[in-house]
């Protein structure tokens, strides 16, 4: 009776047999890995920072983009071309300023005549009153205002780049006109005066001249 009584214990009576206690623990470590790996997702779900990849944490330096060197083309043209504009007007301007200067050169220089013409009228005393002395006036103001100046007098250094000797005469010690203390050679008569126009001589003042004794 004892032996039927022993195979006839019930199952939950019986010691757990090793396989299925290690069958337990496999069970068991599986569901704590399942645990840990829904942790790490929680994790990252709930906004914490991951560290980047080492590999991948230096990003390549970007090109420089073609637009950058294409502006940088079209400045330094636009500069040459400012630059060169700048440097043709002040040609221009240069040029027209001569131009302007040796128009009124020309025209000066054909009046002369006529001024010579009065000037000889004055020294005659054609010239002391009435309309004609006062035209005569007018026409040598007017061209004052284009820098025109009559030169040359008794007395004057002869200077060769303002004056044209004529004749050579004698030292007249008893003419007023000429200074005392003269040490080289001096105007002494003027044949006809010369006229400049601001520092351009349009024509020398023709002169006789002397050597102090």
């Amino acid at each position: 009776m004892t032996d039927s009584f022993r195979q006839g214990d019930p199952p939950g009576d019986t010691e757990p047999r090793e396989d299925e206690i290690l069958d337990g623990e496999v069970v068991d470590d599986a569901a704590e890995q399942g645990d840990d790996d829904s942790i790490n997702t929680e994790s990252v779900n709930d906004g914490e920072e991951v560290a980047p990849d080492r590999a991948g944490a230096t990003a390549p330096a970007s090109a420089e983009h073609p637009d950058t060197a294409l502006a940088a083309q079209r400045l330094d043209d636009l500069q040459r071309l400012n630059a060169e504009y700048v440097n043709y007007k002040r040609r221009v301007d240069r040029d027209r300023a001569s131009v302007q200067e040796r128009a009124v050169r020309d025209v000066l220089e054909s009046v002369l005549p006529v001024l010579d013409d009065i000037q000889l009228a004055r020294e005659h005393g054609d010239l002391t009153d009435g309309p004609f002395a006062a035209i005569a006036d007018k026409l040598e103001a007017s061209l004052g205002k284009f820098g025109l100046v009559r030169f040359g007098a008794v007395g004057e250094v002869f200077d060769p780049m303002h004056h044209e000797a004529l004749m050579h005469a004698a030292w007249d010690a008893s003419n007023p006109e000429l200074p005392t203390d003269a040490s080289t050679t001096t105007v002494v008569q003027v044949l006809q005066p010369g006229y400049r126009s601001g520092d351009q001589v349009l024509r020398p003042a023709r002169v006789a001249v002397a050597d102090p004794e």
